[in-house]
């Protein structure tokens, strides 16, 4: 149990939004994520959750914190220029940013040329916290490394042999190619094919009736949610019978509304564990709900408050100054949070990292485990 996320919970409940002292200290903490746009559901539900920290931990703090939400619209050269707007603003200490990869690369440059210190809350390339020796970039999320190295183990210990990849044309899209080629190649599995497309694509049709005739077991999509349902949707319209692999990038209910019951099945893997077993998780949902957000949490829900949860902690403790935060950050050593313990390395990566195997039950994402296909009560394609 988070004893401290516990008691955070109890001292909300004498809150009082409109009665915040006057006489604290306003600080501001930017949110970017993608607010509209196709994967705005995560961006949304990023934010809720970033807010949520802020207002419980204005419940008892030095200072009284207010979050500045910016829209990336998951898009490098609009996260270019939000970051940009953050890190000029001299009263804005730190940030929760990023839930698409390639906006994240595109902006960290910006965060170190300012000494704009922030937590990215959902993308997960590597290369993000590694590409670069930026002191002022941090990541509470693992990396698509651990994802695909579990996916591909588990996915061969299912007894699948061959596969065909089809991955979007980001940073994200070719990371994700990249890392889960390696270790299913390493682990035995078959490529039989590999077709790169663009995020925005609509019609898959070319692409598809090339990968029919190749006939494999596993369909491997590197990308997000919009293009997964079309691509999903597609393959159903051209009778092909084969299990739908995806990553992170797909576990969103936006996934599930998009599909309905073709959703039915699909896999995925994601870093950390499910919201009901994240320490502290039940209160969060509770209080969250009570919040009336109008949107869920989403996948990184937990990571966007966990990353706001600590930045404050790190202004509490040395004050509303961006190079003293920074250097509160960097020495994070097994920091008690919502998602677990997060320590950062010397990229200021977290190296705690846990990754969960999801699949569609019913309408829902579940854990893998828990599920009946792991009970053999369902079979997926080709079982």
């Amino acid at each position: 149990m988070n004893f401290k996320f516990v008691a955070l919970i109890a001292t909300f409940a004498t809150l009082v939004f409109a009665g915040c002292s006057s006489e604290k200290e306003a600080v501001k903490i930017a949110f970017i994520g993608p607010l509209t746009g196709g994967v705005s559901a995560n961006g949304l539900g990023g934010r809720n959750s970033a807010d949520l920290a802020v207002r419980l931990r204005n419940a008892d703090s030095k200072y009284t914190y207010e979050l500045v939400a910016l829209d990336d619209e998951c898009k490098p050269n609009i996260g270019v220029q939000v970051a940009t707007k953050a890190a000029a603003d001299n009263d804005i200490i730190a940030g929760v940013t990023h839930y698409c990869s390639a906006v994240a690369m595109g902006t960290v440059d910006v965060y170190h040329r300012f000494g704009l210190p922030v937590i990215v809350w959902g993308a997960v390339l590597p290369e993000i916290t590694y590409g670069n020796d930026y002191k002022e970039v941090h990541r509470v999320n693992g990396t698509m490394i651990n994802q695909n190295e579990v996916a591909a183990q588990f996915m061969i210990e299912q007894g699948y042999k061959t596969w065909v990849i089809i991955h979007d044309t980001t940073d994200y899209g070719k990371g994700h190619n990249r890392y889960f080629s390696k270790s299913l190649v390493a682990q035995g599995g078959q490529i039989i094919g590999t077709f790169g497309v663009s995020a925005d694509q609509q019609d898959f049709n070319a692409e598809l009736t090339k990968v029919k005739q190749l006939n494999p077991e596993v369909i491997y999509f590197g990308g997000l949610a919009p293009t997964g349902v079309r691509l999903r949707s597609q393959m159903e319209k051209l009778g092909i019978n084969a299990v739908f692999q995806g990553t992170s990038g797909i576990v969103s209910d936006a996934f599930i509304e998009g599909l309905g019951p073709l959703s039915e099945g699909v896999l995925a893997f994601r870093e950390g564990a499910p919201l009901e077993k994240l320490p502290g998780g039940q209160q969060f949902t509770s209080k969250y709900q009570s919040q009336d957000y109008g949107e869920p949490p989403e996948a990184y829900g937990a990571f966007a408050f966990a990353a706001a949860d600590l930045i404050i902690d790190a202004i509490e403790e040395v004050g509303p100054d961006r190079s003293a935060v920074m250097q509160q950050l960097n020495s994070t050593r097994d920091h008690e949070s919502i998602v677990g313990l997060i320590t950062f390395d010397d990229r200021g990566q977290n190296t705690v990292a846990v990754i969960t195997r999801y699949v569609i039950q019913d309408g829902k994402w579940v854990v893998w485990d828990d599920s009946e296909y792991a009970q053999g009560t369902r079979k997926l394609p080709r079982s």
